[in-house]
């Protein structure tokens, strides 16, 4: 790492930032307020801005912007810099896909987060991100967004690891030309617009915001699939121990873990 060159910090959230609880340790909660004060600090991730906030404010970088939804979103304070939609036709036809499964299917649409049911999934989604979801029919929904003119930055497909392997296949066979979908867990798949990930997303975060800073004065960690490009993107791409192989493979340096504060003592290397 060259630290002279070094002049924005970006960092993944779930495997990457937090511990094994799920929590801001309190090593990175030191390293990133020392830091916070000398750079801008921006965390990238696949969720929504209510939750992203809350750690925001933890971390003491609520005055920087933030990526959520895997790019299809960028937020400056009250400000909306870029917002990416999922085509609309695309909420109905996931619709038929899911009807005669037990798969479960969250729309989001920046604050808001909407479930079928208060469910198994529901739950655990809820208590990962310590935000709570409302909970309206999938037809209620799609008629309700159709009628505002809106659509989902993020839709998240939640099942039995059968069930979404070949709603995975439908959807990369089907829709690769309008999505990404990408599985986050074998029980899981995001999926986002086709033109929007974090590298994008990061990459134009700076044209309409930092102007002086480029991807190469950038270091950034991940962990799963949807990293992959913003660490080949940036200056500094950094996977904790615990990233996926292919992670692994692309990134200019390895950390520890997650659960060992990998990016806490990285970044301790910053001055």
């Amino acid at each position: 790492m060259k630290q002279n060159n070094i002049k924005l910090i970006c960092s993944d959230i779930d495997g990457t930032l937090l511990d094994k609880n799920r929590s801001l340790s309190q090593k990175t909660l030191a390293e990133m307020h020392r830091l916070g004060e000398h750079y801008p600090i921006v965390l990238i991730s696949s969720r929504m801005p209510k939750s992203l906030r809350k750690l925001q404010t933890q971390l003491k970088c609520i005055q920087y912007p933030l990526i959520a939804y895997n790019g299809s979103l960028i937020i400056d304070g009250d400000s909306t810099l870029f917002s990416q939609e999922v085509p609309f036709h695309l909420l109905e036809i996931m619709q038929t896909y899911v009807n005669t499964t037990s798969i479960h299917l969250s729309l989001y649409h920046n604050d808001e987060w909407v479930v079928p049911a208060n469910d198994y999934w529901a739950k655990r989604e809820a208590n990962n991100t310590t935000v709570n979801p409302e909970i309206q029919p999938l037809t209620t929904t799609i008629k309700d967004w159709k009628a505002r003119g809106i659509s989902a930055h993020k839709i998240m497909c939640m099942g039995e690891a059968v069930e979404i392997e070949i709603l995975y296949r439908l959807l990369k066979e089907n829709h690769a030309d309008q999505v990404n979908a990408y599985r986050s867990k074998d029980t899981y798949i995001e999926v986002s617009h086709v033109l929007q990930d974090k590298a994008s997303a990061l990459s134009l975060l700076l044209q309409k915001k930092y102007p002086t800073i480029s991807m190469e004065n950038t270091i950034a960690f991940g962990d799963n699939f949807n990293d992959t490009t913003l660490l080949e993107q940036v200056g500094t791409g950094v996977a904790v121990a615990n990233a996926k192989k292919e992670v692994l493979s692309v990134a200019n340096d390895v950390t520890l873990s997650n659960i060992e504060d990998g990016v806490a003592l990285y970044l301790a290397k910053l001055s």
